[in-house]
């Protein structure tokens, strides 16, 4: 299986199946000096770690995560710093119930990759999915703290804005609500709402999707490239990259093409010696390269395939059969996809930061 790595300069390559002994990251390119620590990472992943809180998959596993390359200490350095070469990172599994799945290791999940997989392999992991499995994306949140130290001067946030149908009031909108409820949600009121509406979906042993904005802070004008190194045509093929996820957009997205040329044009005046925007429809990028403005992006997860409701299928040998997918699974897989998108973002703009830092000096 070709393709398991990620970006140019800043360059991450993961590995491990969602029931392997472990999972983990490479990554290359990470400038020598950072300082970076097991901690540092660790507080990432417990983000995403499963069995948060009953909105999310049971599976006990710690996410501890472990170093094994790319740092030094010693009594010349200020504590651990990076090297300049490859850094590994490795997260073991330690609660996976492989009999989970015995009874569908020849029947296809409807939604999921089990079909698609054998059809290109000609075998497929159906302990959870192997490399499909949402659990691949570990790793990446683990390179994503890498990328967060090596692009400082900027603030990644992220923020679940719709469940299923119910979208936030974004007048409520509150950074200092994302982390005190379960679904990272800005609106309280909303959060409120979410919690009966995800106990009906999961004790009816169904799931729904959701969308996510990731917001980057802090960007300076001039990271990306025209034509086929856009910052915007990265951040949208990082977020595709994430497990689930069917649709990105940048800025305004979608209700750009619902409204006119005047409304949508961020207006331009100064203040002081500098221009300054009026509006951010263009979501921080004109010509793939960033304004200066918040970078912001949305992206939609489909609502998790592995549920109790019995589904029609076949089987591998073309026998039409249902299917129950026991186990323990999200109701809502996008609830953790929130620091996942995180990471993606500040992966994408570290390896653009370094790109630009290499053309431009």
């Amino acid at each position: 299986m070709s393709h398991n790595s990620f970006g140019h300069m800043f360059r991450i390559t993961t590995f491990g199946e969602s029931h392997g002994v472990a999972l983990g990251c490479v990554i290359d390119g990470c400038p020598a000096g950072i300082a970076i620590t097991e901690d540092d990472i660790q507080s990432f992943l417990d983000k995403r770690k499963p069995g948060t809180s009953r909105f999310t998959t049971q599976r006990r596993e710690p996410d501890q995560v472990k170093i094994l390359s790319g740092v030094f200490e010693d009594d010349r350095t200020e504590g651990q710093v990076t090297t300049g070469t490859p850094i590994a990172l490795m997260i073991e599994n330690v609660d996976q119930r492989s009999k989970d799945y015995s009874e569908i290791r020849d029947k296809f999940r409807p939604g999921h990759a089990d079909f698609t997989y054998l059809e290109k392999y000609g075998v497929r992991d159906y302990r959870g999915g192997g490399r499909s499995s949402a659990r691949e994306t570990a790793a990446r949140v683990a390179a994503g703290a890498i990328a967060r130290k090596v692009v400082a001067m900027v603030e990644v946030r992220a923020a679940l804005v719709q469940m299923g149908p119910h979208k936030i009031n974004r007048d409520n909108w509150d950074w200092n609500q994302v982390n005190e409820n379960p679904f990272f949600c800005p609106d309280a009121e909303a959060a409120g709402n979410w919690e009966t509406y995800l106990d009906d979906i999961r004790k009816a042993g169904s799931s729904c999707g959701a969308v996510i904005e990731v917001v980057a802070s802090g960007v300076p004008a001039g990271w990306g490239a025209p034509v086929y190194g856009k910052l915007d045509q990265d951040i949208a093929s990082a977020m595709m990259s994430i497990n689930a996820v069917k649709g990105v957009e940048i800025g305004n997205g979608f209700e750009a093409a619902a409204i006119t040329g005047e409304e949508n044009a961020d207006e331009i005046r100064m203040k002081g010696n500098q221009p300054e925007f009026q509006s951010n429809n263009a979501g921080g990028v004109l010509g793939g390269i960033s304004s200066g403005q918040d970078v912001v992006c949305r992206f939609a997860v489909k609502p998790t395939s592995s549920i109790l409701t019995p589904r029609k299928t076949v089987t591998s040998g073309g026998e039409e059969t249902d299917i129950v997918t026991k186990g323990r699974h999200d109701p809502c897989v996008g609830i953790r996809a929130v620091p996942v998108g995180e990471a993606m973002m500040a992966i994408v703009l570290a390896d653009h930061y370094l790109r630009h830092r290499g053309q431009n000096g």
